[in-house]
């Protein structure tokens, strides 16, 4: 350590001098006053001997930390710490980088949307929060749109955003109407689907809806042998209804069955509910159906809750079975991001029917339209 030593008998003076040759940034380190001799009478001045130390240029250069910064190195420290503190198979796997793509970007700023505008990108974020896919979401809401000459974007043309979620909806899904609006003479459905979306509870809402409202002659037969309990429900509710059940699980007994009931309006057949992966047993049901293929209307139902990637898988598959007739959707109350309502048929072109509202029957049950299908969707 080098110590400058300055002497002089003004003490702000030393400061300055030291300070025109080692520079501003300089360390004080001590200072002392010296009286010089007395000469005869006169008292001696009083003398400052200044110590300095010269401030070495590196340690003037030396960054600072602000805050921010300091905080930043805590918060990357700790997480450090934790990501090795995981077994090394899932250390990394919460990276943005590897994260999924709907999580990465997860913004209506994405490039198809970059032709939407006000009220029209507000829609389209209305319906991606419902879990719409980003193109059905796209297709929908271009119907109600027309150009905005200020932004050269296209916005809704529209009153309301309803009536262009309705004006989508038109274009893009067709919908079968109630299932006594269909062709005269004996009518047949067969409800198929995976098991648990509520096969059998909606077939008998049907059932009710078209003996009690609309007075028609509806019998019944179920497929269901196979699960416990099945057989004894399904006739509990045809009992209630006073109309005919059967029970059946071969080909050539439903054929003869239903040749007995020729003069009905209306057969719901239930069938038992099986995985889309199980082709083994999907094949027992066709098998027991084939005496009928050509009359028989398949109706595939599908719950809301399922996951789009999933229930599309289930479309493709029943249909490699069944020619389907319609979609019917299910436990919509059971779900606050019924976008499959749209995603399915837009992806799949196939017709909707029904729509189940709940457990009670038979009150839990709307037909499906363009307006009970954009009710769900826009939020109020």
């Amino acid at each position: 350590m080098e110590i400058k030593i300055y002497e002089g008998y003004d003490l702000e003076k030393l400061i300055q001098k030291a300070k025109d040759e080692l520079g501003e940034d300089i360390k004080i380190l001590h200072y002392e006053t010296v009286e010089e001799k007395k000469f005869f009478f006169f008292k001696g001045k009083k003398k400052y001997r200044l110590f300095v130390e010269p401030v070495d240029e590196q340690e003037l250069t030396e960054p600072v930390l602000k805050f921010e910064e300091l905080l930043e190195k805590v918060e990357d420290l700790i997480d450090k710490k934790i990501r090795n503190s995981l077994p090394k198979y899932a250390q990394g796997l919460a990276t943005p980088e590897n994260l999924p793509p709907h999580i990465q970007t997860g913004s209506v700023s994405s490039n198809i949307f970059n032709e939407f505008t006000g009220d029209a990108l507000y829609l389209v974020e209305q319906l991606l929060e419902k879990d719409v896919l980003p193109d059905v979401a796209k297709k929908i809401v271009t119907e109600g749109c027309g150009l905005d000459i200020d932004t050269n974007k296209w916005d809704l043309n529209t009153v309301t955003i309803k009536e262009a979620v309705i004006k989508g909806i038109k274009k893009h899904i067709k919908f079968t109407g109630s299932f006594e609006n269909g062709s005269d003479g004996l009518q047949i459905y067969a409800f198929v689907g995976p098991t648990g979306v509520g096969k059998t509870t909606n077939l008998f809402k049907i059932a009710s809806q078209l003996v009690i409202d609309k007075k028609k002659k509806v019998a019944v037969i179920s497929t269901d042998t196979f699960k416990v309990g099945a057989s004894h429900q399904a006739r509990t509710y045809a009992n209630i209804l006073n109309i005919p059940f059967y029970s059946i699980s071969e080909s050539k007994k439903l054929k003869n069955t239903v040749e007995q009931l020729r003069k009905f309006d209306f057969i719901l057949i239930d069938t038992v509910g099986r995985s889309h992966y199980d082709y083994w047993r999907l094949g027992e049901i066709k098998e027991i159906l084939s005496s009928l293929e050509e009359e028989i209307k398949h109706v595939l139902t599908v719950s809301c809750n399922f996951k789009n990637e999933d229930a599309v898988e289930v479309v493709y598959k029943y249909q490699t079975f069944f020619p389907i007739h319609s979609l019917f959707f299910t436990k919509i109350d059971e779900t606050l991001k019924p976008g499959l309502l749209l995603n399915l048929p837009v992806e799949t072109n196939l017709p909707v029917s029904y729509l189940s509202t709940g457990q009670r029957v038979p009150e839990d049950l709307k037909v499906l339209n363009p307006e009970v299908m954009a009710s769900y969707l826009i939020s109020s």
